[in-house]
């Protein structure tokens, strides 16, 4: 049995494919982390805001003021919807990554496996090979010794 593992080039590859899948997956979870900071930035403005609004209304404000911050008010809430949808797509890329990391570990694994078996197979038949070598050997000793 050769020494090689003759499936190495395919082993290398999905280990290749496994590193860049991480890679990805890092960049994906680092996405959805900033989407999610994004969100909670808007959504704590929003709330100050909310908040400088309702304590101007109780100084009691004009209608352009009450008009311009409930625009204002209408502009963020739009910006936290959109937010909220970007973070719902970066969670799922997220969720996709995870599954493609583990689709290329799996594949490593398989591969690992048939290497780990492929060298178990070429230490027992260089064990074999060994053991037949002393035999010889000492069968040789033997007659050597008899005559």
């Amino acid at each position: 049995m050769n020494g090689k593992f003759p499936l190495q080039p395919l082993l290398d590859l999905a280990q290749n494919r496994m590193d860049d899948a991480a890679r990805r997956l890092g960049e994906l979870i680092a996405s959805e982390r900033d989407s999610q900071q994004k969100l909670d930035m808007l959504q704590n403005y929003r709330n100050e805001y909310h908040e400088r609004f309702m304590q101007a209304a109780r100084e009691g404000i004009g209608p352009d003021a009450w008009r311009n911050f409930s625009t204002f008010l209408g502009r963020i809430d739009e910006a936290i919807a959109s937010q909220a949808k970007l973070l719902e797509q970066s969670r799922h890329q997220t969720v996709q990554g995870q599954q493609a990391w583990l689709a290329q570990r799996n594949k490593v694994k398989a591969f690992d496996t048939l290497s780990q078996r492929h060298q178990a197979g070429v230490v027992r038949s260089e064990n074999r090979r060994e053991q037949k070598m002393t035999d010889e050997h000492a069968a040789k000793r033997r007659g050597q010794e008899e005559e």
